[in-house]
Parts: structure tokens; C-alpha cells; sequence
């Protein structure tokens, strides 16, 4: 697992308009977020999105693929990374797709 920080810098600024973006280190990978949903995976300079029904609509046709070995299949993206408006679209319709995330339990 590679990643280069120009590269997940890149997709953030791409992103801006989706909401809330943030992003952190995430098993040798990065995770981003959007208003704190866990949206997509950056590994190996690839941007791979957690998949909706809503994301697959606007894709169209939808390239999926794991971003590591073992995990579950993602939209794997490819096209279209420097087209702002339309990756910042795809990020929103996401992201209104999936759950907020569950509340931290307060150690004890």
C-alpha cells in the first residue's frame, strides 16, 4: 500500500465543494470523509468510493474493484479526477446515500 500526499491533496481539493472534507491515515491508506462519513479509500494513487445505488446512477457505467486484498468492492475511479464539479457531485450523492456515523462511546 503507496500513496503520495500530492496526490490525496489533489482529490481534497477536487472535493472542497462536497462538504466538510477531511482525511487521515487509515491502515497504510487514507480515508476521506465527508461531514464525517467515511466516503472513500486513496491507495496506491487511486481514488476508490464506497459504493451507493445513487453513486452507481451517476457513474453509469461503475468500475468496481477492492482497494486492498480482502476488502469489499468499491467504485474504483479513474475517469474524470480532474473534472471538479462532477467528482464534487459524485461526493455529495454519496455521501447523502450513507448513514451518519455512530456516536463514540465514552471510555470509561
Amino acid at each position: 500500500m503507496a500513496y503520495d500526499q500530492n496526490f490525496i491533496e489533489f482529490i481534497v481539493d477536487q472535493i472542497e465543494g462536497a462538504g466538510k472534507i477531511t482525511y487521515k491515515k487509515m491502515f497504510g491508506a487514507y480515508g476521506i470523509f465527508v461531514d464525517k462519513k467515511f466516503i472513500a479509500i486513496v491507495d496506491d494513487n487511486q481514488l476508490f468510493l464506497k459504493p451507493t445505488e445513487n453513486g452507481r446512477l451517476f457513474i453509469g457505467t461503475v468500475v468496481e474493484a477492492p482497494p486492498y486484498p480482502g476488502a469489499k468492492m468499491y467504485f474504483l475511479i479513474e475517469e474524470s479526477l480532474e473534472a471538479s464539479d462532477w467528482l464534487t457531485h459524485l461526493f455529495r450523492v454519496t455521501a447523502q446515500e450513507l448513514p451518519e456515523p455512530k456516536p463514540k462511546k465514552n471510555p470509561k
